[in-house]
């Protein structure tokens, strides 16, 4: 894996899931706990930047007016019936800790489960000759996967930073790691990416 061919994703490091107050913290809060998401989320950015990998960052951002003509249900609706992830307010803003940097892509329209859904994420990637993806962020069994699924199926090498994921549950996120994400290129390790060149 090379450093300038290789784009770290940052998916839904937002309030609404990483912070107290924010209206799905409750549901990842101790997975946040358990696994030291969000510092290692700061840790593998950290990283990224000093390789000169390129850093994107994959907001989810609740559209009802899309949600309402397409009749979705589900997580999505689930996230919508419980006022996440609203344009402009707390919520649906970057935590403090991973603030985008000058010139990093911030990615928009992705108000579905895949980060190349309704946004311009391929061409970012193939602009910046980008040939392998690594993903982080929420729900490791939910958008996260549905990114790798979708990088995968667009010939992008992926690996998944599951020290920097989260799901609801311990069960659910030994599940993907053990029988999704090994499917789709497998996992990398903090350590394994400070070795790449």
């Amino acid at each position: 894996m090379n450093a300038a061919e290789t784009a770290v994703i940052l998916i839904e490091f937002q309030n609404d899931f990483c912070k107290e107050g924010g209206k799905l913290h409750d549901l990842v809060k101790g997975e946040i706990a358990r696994k030291n998401t969000v510092e290692n989320a700061v840790a593998l950015t950290r990283i990224a930047r000093r390789k000169g990998c390129l850093v994107v960052h994959c907001p989810f951002v609740y559209d009802p007016e899309w949600a309402s003509e397409c009749a979705v249900c589900g997580i999505i609706a689930g996230a919508g019936d419980a006022g996440a992830f609203l344009a402009g307010r707390w919520g649906s803003e970057f935590i403090e800790e991973l603030q985008p940097a000058d010139g990093e892509p911030v990615l928009e329209g992705k108000h579905a489960l895949s980060g190349f859904t309704n946004t311009d994420l391929h061409e970012i990637l193939r602009k910046n000759r980008v040939r392998n993806v690594i993903l982080a962020g929420f729900l490791s069994n939910v958008c996260v996967e549905a990114t790798a699924f979708s990088a995968y199926d667009l010939g992008y090498r992926v690996r998944i930073a599951t020290e920097a994921t989260a799901s609801a549950s311990e069960k659910i996120q030994d599940y993907v790691e053990t029988e999704i994400y090994p499917l789709l290129g497998g996992s990398i390790t903090l350590e394994e990416f400070e070795d790449i060149e």
